[in-house]
C-alpha cells in the first residue's frame, strides 16, 4: 500500500482518499452509526425502566412491611 502512495502528494493520502471513502461508504457508515445510537438509546430506556420498577417494588415492599409491624 505504501508503494502506491509513495509518489503521490500528501493531500491525496489525507484528503482525497478519505473523501472518496466517505462518498462510497457514506450510506453504510450512516446506517451503522444510526443503528448503534438507536441500540444505545434502547439500552438506556431499558435500564431506566428496570431501575424504576425496582425502585417502586422496594418502596412498596418497605411500606407494606412497616404497616405490618403496627
Amino acid at each position: 500500500m505504501r508503494e502506491i502512495f509513495a509518489g503521490m502528494p500528501w493531500w491525496v493520502k489525507w484528503i482525497a482518499v478519505p473523501v472518496i471513502a466517505i462518498f462510497v461508504f457514506g450510506g453504510l457508515i450512516a446506517s451503522v452509526v444510526g443503528f448503534v445510537i438507536g441500540l444505545l438509546f434502547k439500552v438506556l430506556v431499558f435500564v431506566v425502566l428496570v431501575g424504576g420498577l425496582i425502585f417502586v417494588i422496594r418502596k412498596f415492599m418497605s411500606s407494606s412491611s412497616s404497616r405490618g409491624d403496627w
